[in-house]
């Protein structure tokens, strides 16, 4: 669990880098209507839990260095007895500033007629254009108020810049409590990938696999999953971002479960294919065991200091010659690499970051150096696969609709890097093994 000690930590931080003459604005996520009246459930802006731990709608943080009144101020809903029969309890400002360690906090109300003043004297304003229309609006009627009052003397903001351009690179690198809360949501997410494969059998359907997934997120404390959860069986297996989850299981079909938990905001990202009847054939076997050396191989690579595409490169070059070894690519293996051969059956990266967001803030590439060095504190998936759909041309029947990935997520350390996932059973055997039982 994060502490309120850290939050307030990265304010500072932030803060820093900011200097003393400019100022933070960020809004809260904003509730999203489902259908009618009714609310999809409410999920904070990362930015914005980041920054706080506060997790209501209806929020504005301000940061404004060397204010004597307080830096960090936010603007919330107010305590209101109707509404909270109804929606429950509501923070309110006291407990905002004796909880959440805020200096001052106003009724959300009063941000309209509060913020020109607060803008008033900084040279520039910190804020994530382009996200929240209304609250642009807002942003620059205040900027203009203040405008209209130059010729008294009053100093406006000069500079607006996106607030990502710190807050992101900041978030790259995970602390020790963020790595703690990540396995924890990594430790769910395996027990419920288990929990799927031995549930699985030919004739159920891939939503009811995706209820064992979601019953053993909600027993452990994770009330939602990272993302909405991939379970594709046969041709399905195929589709990257598959999640219509409504066909019927057959006998003999791969079945492809790319799924994770959310546990306290941070997110799991886990991939793990297998047998629907539990038992590889020898053409899924082929090519799992493919996809897993390539994962392995990677993963062997990954250190401070090594490039971010290093992982990439070695994957393409175990999963080009295994499909070589294999009859299903002919040539030379230089020359289908540079030719991109392998494309139409390993189509995606190696990863992405994870954090807050299943695919994480963050810069891959850099303006100054190109692709970045790997570095103690990224957090990121490896993640090769392998799908051979029916309709890619002159591939032999036997080998259609088998599509394969291997998911795990990784910490660099100072030494080198830590699997995350590793207890997640991902072998051959393994996997055979967790099934018959």
């Amino acid at each position: 669990m994060i502490s309120m000690t850290e939050f307030s930590q990265r304010r500072h931080a932030l803060m820093q880098k900011i200097g003393p003459n400019s100022i933070v604005v960020l809004p809260s996520a904003k509730e999203c209507l489902r259908n009618g009246d009714a609310f999809f459930p409410f999920r904070q802006s990362s930015d914005f839990y980041y920054l706080t731990g506060f997790a209501e709608p209806e929020s504005v943080l301000v940061l404004a260095p060397n204010r004597k009144e307080g830096e960090y101020i936010l603007f919330n809903r107010v305590r209101d007895r109707d509404r909270e029969i109804w929606d429950g309890p509501r923070v309110g400002q006291e407990n905002a500033c004796h909880t959440y360690l805020a200096d001052q906090a106003f009724p959300i109300e009063s941000l309209q007629t509060m913020l020109p003043d607060l803008l008033v004297g900084r040279e520039s304003v910190y804020y994530p254009y382009g996200l929240h229309a209304e609250f642009d609006e807002l942003l620059m009627q205040s900027i203009n108020y203040i405008r209209a009052k130059i010729r008294s003397g009053v100093p406006i903001p000069t500079t607006f810049i996106d607030s990502a351009s710190l807050l992101h690179e900041m978030r790259l690198f995970k602390s020790a409590a963020e790595v703690e809360t990540m396995q924890k949501a990594i430790d769910i997410t395996g027990q419920a990938h288990i929990r799927a494969m031995q549930a699985c059998q030919p004739g159920l359907y891939e939503y009811q696999l995706e209820a064992e997934l979601a019953y053993e997120y909600n027993r452990n404390g994770a009330r939602a999953p990272a993302y909405s959860s991939i379970v594709g069986s046969g041709r399905n297996s195929c589709i990257l971002h598959y999640v219509n989850n409504d066909k019927k299981i057959a006998n003999g079909d791969i079945v492809l479960i790319d799924a994770g938990a959310e546990y306290q905001h941070y997110a799991a990202d886990i991939t793990r294919t297998f047998p629907a009847n539990g038992k590889f054939s020898a053409e899924q076997r082929a090519i799992y065991e493919l996809v897993l050396t390539a994962q392995l191989q990677a993963i062997e690579s990954l250190k401070p200091g090594a490039a971010w595409t290093g992982a990439q490169d070695i994957i393409v070059k175990v999963i080009t010659q295994g499909l070589i070894d294999l009859k299903i690519l002919k040539g030379n293996l230089e020359s289908l690499i540079e030719q991109q051969a392998y494309f139409p059956f390993y189509m995606h990266r190696s990863g992405h970051w994870l954090g807050l967001d299943v695919h994480d803030v963050g810069r891959y590439r850099l303006a100054t150096t190109g692709w970045r060095s790997l570095a103690a504190g990224m957090v990121f998936t490896v993640e090769p696969g392998i799908y051979i759909s029916a309709d890619i041309p002159g591939v032999p029947e036997r080998w259609h609709n088998i599509g394969v990935r291997i998911e795990d997520n990784l910490l660099i350390t100072d030494k080198g890097h830590k699997v995350l996932s590793q207890h997640i059973p991902k072998t051959v055997a393994e996997i055979e093994t967790i099934m018959a039982a």
